[in-house]
């Protein structure tokens, strides 16, 4: 696949994760009000499909753009004050999950596919993402990391849903169109 065609699969990307800004987001009264977004589900599919380079890359031309003021976040959030909202670490995290999910789905590239690209999108959008969104909420709520963790958890079930969708989803891709499926390629 040429270098053109990788741009384009990280630009489309990047404008699907903007697109899934547009579903509405379920505003969380507590927690500073970081909404629960479709927005990791384009994060998710980034790594699974793009693989670990690509997929970070696709997420880190979107973040690019909301820095630059475009209201590509859920809620139609932009500009650099979401950088120092209580959704930052979250953010933050988004080019690494991508980055880790795209890698788990390469190093189990023999495995089946629903298989293997639930349980990058589980640990990559998940327990990575949280790993530097529940710090970043903890920092800027000035709460301690213990009571943010468990405050957290109501995006679990959301999040959870959206790991078996990225399963789903790319097990149909593999399907149809198994060599959209980059991070099983070499």
């Amino acid at each position: 696949m040429t270098s053109d065609r990788h741009l384009v699969l990280i630009a489309l990307f990047a404008a699907l994760i903007a697109a899934l800004g547009l579903v509405p987001a379920f505003q969380v009264p507590f927690l500073g009000g970081v909404p629960i977004t479709a927005q990791t589900l384009g994060v998710m599919l980034a790594g699974v499909i793009l693989g670990p380079v690509r997929g970070a890359l696709a997420v880190l031309l979107l973040l690019f753009g909301v820095a630059l003021g475009l209201p590509l976040l859920a809620g139609g959030r932009g500009g650099l004050g979401v950088f120092q909202s209580p959704s930052v670490g979250f953010l933050i995290g988004w080019p690494i999950a991508a980055f880790v999910t795209g890698l788990i789905m390469q190093k189990m590239a023999d495995a089946n596919v629903l298989v293997s690209s639930i349980v990058a999108a589980a640990f990559g959008g998940i327990i990575v993402l949280y790993a530097f969104g529940v710090p970043g909420l903890a920092i800027m709520l000035k709460t301690p990391l213990w009571e943010t963790f468990i405050g957290a958890m109501i995006y679990v079930p959301g999040d959870m849903i959206k790991v078996v969708l990225t399963g789903l989803i790319t097990q149909t891709i593999a399907r149809g169109y198994p060599s959209a499926l980059l991070t099983r390629r070499s």
